[in-house]
């Protein structure tokens, strides 16, 4: 009786996968950089290490490249797991921090600064093409809104929360934790904020919306 030798995993596999963050971690450091236009695919193969055929291989075009790079960065501040109520969670006001932090983190990051003055730029440049505005808007702010609205209705059901329109509380939530802050980081005259005033702008808002959204 012969025995048949077992197949071996398909080759490239993780290497193909390591490639591919590899790409993006290129991707998520040239575009804030040096703009959307500013950035070649011949850029982000040499920064990333590989061909650009492998950079094609993977991502068809400069675009996807650029939404899969915000949707990754967001993925890694803001994972799926973050907005999941599980079992023994604890108080949901630990949850609400945890993602009220992650969250601030992103949007003042050098790197979501430049990015939304970039977009801001290019819809002044009044040229009608908002493609690049709407991949970033699915890819990084709508996913997370939805995240949340999605946690918002399992609080609800966990009678953690009352909140009548998740989705209109969850905008409400980010809208406030951007505040007067943000707006002053993306018109140049804000360069650093403590992490003392971060936490208390976090806190401030946490509070505000438990006294709307708590149980009665």
């Amino acid at each position: 009786m012969s025995i048949k030798p077992r197949k071996s995993p398909g080759p490239g596999r993780p290497k193909d996968l390591e490639k591919r963050g590899a790409i993006l971690d290129a991707a998520k450091r040239l575009f804030p950089q040096r703009g959307f236009e500013g950035v070649s695919m011949d850029a982000i193969a040499a920064e990333a290490g590989v061909s650009k055929l492998t950079v094609y291989n993977h991502f068809q075009d400069k675009e996807t490249l650029f939404g899969e790079a915000v949707k990754a960065h967001c993925e890694a501040q803001l994972p799926h797991e973050m907005f999941e109520i599980r079992p023994g969670a604890g108080p949901i006001r630990e949850s609400l921090r945890k993602i009220a932090q992650a969250f601030h983190g992103l949007i003042t990051s050098p790197e979501a600064i430049s990015l939304q003055r970039m977009l801001a730029a290019r819809a002044l440049a009044g040229d009608g093409d908002t493609s690049l505005a709407q991949l970033f808007y699915e890819a990084g702010p709508k996913r997370t809104l939805s995240e949340f609205d999605a946690f918002l209705r399992q609080a609800n059901a966990t009678g953690a929360l009352q909140v009548p329109d998740t989705l209109r509380a969850a905008a409400h939530f980010f809208c406030l934790l951007k505040g007067e802050m943000h707006q002053r980081m993306m018109v140049g005259c804000c360069h650093g904020v403590s992490a003392g005033e971060c936490q208390a702008h976090i806190d401030s808002v946490i509070d505000l919306f438990l006294r709307a959204y708590a149980p009665r």
